[in-house]
């Protein structure tokens, strides 16, 4: 039995190692493991659990780095397989900290994780898993988008059922479109996470209590609203609990997010209450803004841990 197993989008990052600059004006470039489901995975891993990703990828050198980098980091690799036809993407970004991360997606003609087919997936693996992680960008396209429908019946809203709200624009004709799957989804899920413009695409409001209790009424068990430099929401239908943000000086913080979740799977699956889940998860995802890369940068527990206790004493 799986600990965390995840279905969706996976890549190479290419970050620029000048900081500050255009891509116009980059000259040297770091390759890093990326997706942002992936990416939770690898957290999830570096926490101590076991992680798997349900992914594809293509034919090439890219494809093979990817089962190479998720080996190392502990993820298995089983369930990643190979589209002959298309090439593994890239994703470039410059990185303009503190806030300014624009993001460049190369998934052209189409990414190989918009190929997994309904018939090719493990049902036992996604059943038994003890929680399941799919994102928003895996229904973007079909067969991707029959695929993960098919995973989330074969669960039948088996608790930590987690949908990452993770609206990308890029991957969308508009934000009705993607609202439209987003709520369908949410009839299969009990767990939902997002920041405040994917929440505004799932519910069609931005306030952050209000998006939360929409989320609930559109029956998830728990509700989790990043809030940027206002910290994070979490509410279920009994709870509501508010944690503060964790300052950090940002390097880059594409990865915050996907550290972020890997911590919640980890929180969630140590039955921690919902306030010690989200500082524990506030935290990781800081440690990770503070860093260059996303996969590579995920902290381990005792990283958390030691940042945590320096909050108790401070």
């Amino acid at each position: 039995m799986t600990d965390v197993l995840t279905m969706g989008r996976v890549g190479v990052d290419i970050y620029p190692l000048q900081i500050g600059v255009s891509l116009r004006e980059v000259e040297t470039f770091g390759k890093y493991l990326g997706g942002s489901p992936t990416n939770v995975a690898v957290a999830a891993s570096r926490l101590g659990r076991d992680a798997a990703v349900i992914t594809r990828t293509g034919a090439d050198p890219f494809g093979v780095f990817i089962h190479d980098a998720l080996r190392s980091y502990g993820v298995d690799d089983r369930h990643v397989t190979e589209v002959a036809s298309l090439p593994t993407p890239v994703t470039f970004c410059e990185i303009r900290p503190p806030e300014d991360f624009p993001l460049y997606f190369y998934r052209f003609p189409k990414a190989p994780d918009l190929e997994i087919h309904p018939e090719e997936l493990d049902l036992s693996a996604i059943r038994d898993a003890r929680l399941f992680w799919a994102t928003v960008t895996g229904l973007s396209q079909d067969p991707s988008r029959s695929a993960h429908f098919a995973a989330w019946r074969a669960r039948g809203r088996a608790p930590l059922t987690v949908l990452d709200l993770d609206y990308r624009p890029m991957f969308w004709s508009s934000p009705e479109a993607a609202r439209e799957w987003v709520r369908e989804a949410l009839r299969h899920v009990t767990v939902a996470v997002g920041n405040l413009d994917e929440c505004e695409v799932a519910t069609g409001t931005r306030e952050p209590y209000a998006a939360a209790r929409a989320l609930l009424d559109q029956g998830v068990e728990l509700a989790v609203v990043k809030q940027g430099s206002k910290g994070v929401l979490g509410m279920t239908a009994g709870e509501t609990v508010e944690v503060p943000p964790v300052p950090v000086e940002v390097v880059n913080g594409l990865g915050a997010g996907d550290a972020f979740g890997g911590a919640l799977c980890d929180g969630l699956l140590g039955g921690r209450s919902l306030e010690e889940t989200l500082r524990f998860a506030n935290v990781a995802g800081a440690i990770v803004a503070g860093r260059l890369a996303c996969a590579p940068a995920m902290p381990t527990a005792k990283e958390v841990q030691d940042v945590l206790s320096g909050e108790a004493h401070a």
